[in-house]
């Protein structure tokens, strides 16, 4: 039995550990008996993407959670960062997603937020790992009228609908502008299209007919071949791909041409300094993060600050800076202003408005960054040893930052979410930082690859 968190909270495959039905029982009863530290009714919402799993860990996880005395709010299908602001619209103590976000349908996880819609700390999850894996929370068990009762929410999906369409500005719209969207057949496929028809677009959607097996299955945030064909196909002024949970969002413009998250932070970043609403004239990013993004803040005279790697390192170096920007190249940006989470609908909504309020194509604005040519290779592993331990891997890594001196970078980590080792490579020329990271590559793969 392994550790049940990770950097973004538990996840694995379905029926495997830790996500199996025994699992999220302990989890809900443990999330619920860490909820009941202060008096009165007690209340944790749960939503979920479209997984065929989901409906076994909501299931498991409802009856841990009333078992505790906690009543529980189903939301059913919904973006993450909706169930994050349902829980705090709604007082809630605590809010559950059940979602392995971008990862194949297999997958599955749970994320836990604060009644205040972040993601809880490390030490609520090591307080949640001490009661499952000590077994402490077997021993914790209300009967009768004090266990927990659940509840279905039906009017979510419009709360959340009306919370996306006030970060859009009221002096603007949408009309005139044909949007492409990609629903990764995830949890946006219902939300999604209502916001941008109702804020006056012209929509057109792929990908939007979930069967809980079809999610993320070559569509999507990671994969926007469809989208790109869609968008030249009728003429769409732009294209917008969500991931499976909708925390994510990666835009294609009105040529075809994919847009990285860094891209939509820099012409976001871009447009708040213009109108002087960027706190602190700073923005935060990752280490993943392209040096053409690098480049175009130095260029505007906009600061800029590294984080660890995963959304709930970049919202904790914004509230540290004081940023209302930040975000991954991955398109997991957040808008402190609006949301405290990623949110790829709110996300698309910035941009639209930009390009509303200049009548600049996508295409013109996103010209504010110009990538460096880079390389990133994922290489499935069998273990995750620090990499300054793998044979052979550390002096490869020193050699090819010789060979780049100051043209460029190297960066190699693993997964916090899969048995992945990431080898990032950026420098002068496309074919200089592909043979690095090949060769990169090929020493991980080597060592610790899996067969």
């Amino acid at each position: 039995m392994g550790r049940l968190f990770g950097t973004d909270g538990i996840r694995g495959v379905a029926n495997t550990w830790p996500m199996t039905a025994e699992a999220a029982l302990a989890v809900g009863r443990a999330t619920a008996h860490l909820c009941r530290r202060h008096e009165g009714r007690h209340r944790i919402v749960i939503g979920k993407d479209t997984r065929l799993s989901g409906y076994m860990i909501e299931h498991a996880l409802t009856a841990g959670i009333c078992s505790m005395g906690v009543d529980v709010l189903l939301v059913g299908p919904m973006p993450t960062p909706g169930i994050a602001f349902i829980t705090h619209s709604m007082r809630a103590d605590a809010g559950i997603v059940i979602s392995a976000s971008h990862n194949a349908f297999q997958d599955n996880g749970i994320k836990i937020f604060s009644r205040g819609g972040d993601k809880i700390s490390d030490a609520m999850e090591d307080e949640i790992e001490s009661l499952v894996s000590t077994g402490r929370i077997n021993d914790i068990r209300p009967t009768a009228d004090h266990v927990g009762k659940a509840f279905r929410i039906a009017d979510a999906i419009g709360r959340y609908i009306v919370f996306c369409k006030n970060t859009f500005p009221e002096d603007l719209s949408l009309e005139g502008l044909h949007l492409v969207l990609d629903c990764a057949n995830g949890a946006t496929y219902k939300v999604a299209p209502i916001v941008f028809s109702e804020l006056g677009a012209t929509v057109t959607t792929i990908h939007h007919e979930p069967d809980g097996k079809n999610i993320n299955q070559r569509c999507g945030s990671q994969h926007t071949e469809d989208l790109a064909r869609k968008v030249l196909e009728v003429g769409a002024h732009a294209g917008l791909a969500f991931d499976g949970d909708g925390d994510r969002m990666i835009a294609v413009d009105e040529q075809g041409t994919p847009l990285t998250g860094d891209h939509v932070i820099a012409l976001c970043a871009q447009d708040l300094h213009a109108r002087g609403k960027l706190a602190g004239n700073q923005i935060v990013f990752t280490p993943m993060s392209n040096f053409g993004l690098r480049q175009a803040m130095q260029r505007l005279g906009i600061r800029f600050a590294e984080s660890a790697v995963g959304d709930r390192s970049v919202l904790e170096k914004m509230r540290e800076l004081g940023a209302v920007l930040g975000g991954e190249q991955s398109g997991h940006i957040i808008f402190l202003d609006h949301h405290s989470t990623g949110d790829g609908i709110i996300s698309a909504l910035q941009v639209l408005s930009i390009m509303q309020r200049t009548g600049r194509p996508l295409s013109e604005l996103a010209t504010v960054m110009q990538s460096a040519p880079q390389a990133l290779i994922n290489i499935t592993v069998k273990d995750k040893p620090p990499i300054d331990t793998v044979e052979g891997l550390p002096e490869a890594i020193r050699s090819s930052e010789a060979t780049l001196g100051d043209a460029g970078r190297v960066f190699v980590r693993y997964s916090g979410t899969e048995p992945i080792c990431r080898v990032m490579v950026e420098g002068p020329t496309q074919a200089l930082t592909d043979k690095l990271a090949g060769h990169l590559a090929d020493v991980v793969r080597t060592r610790i690859g899996r067969a």
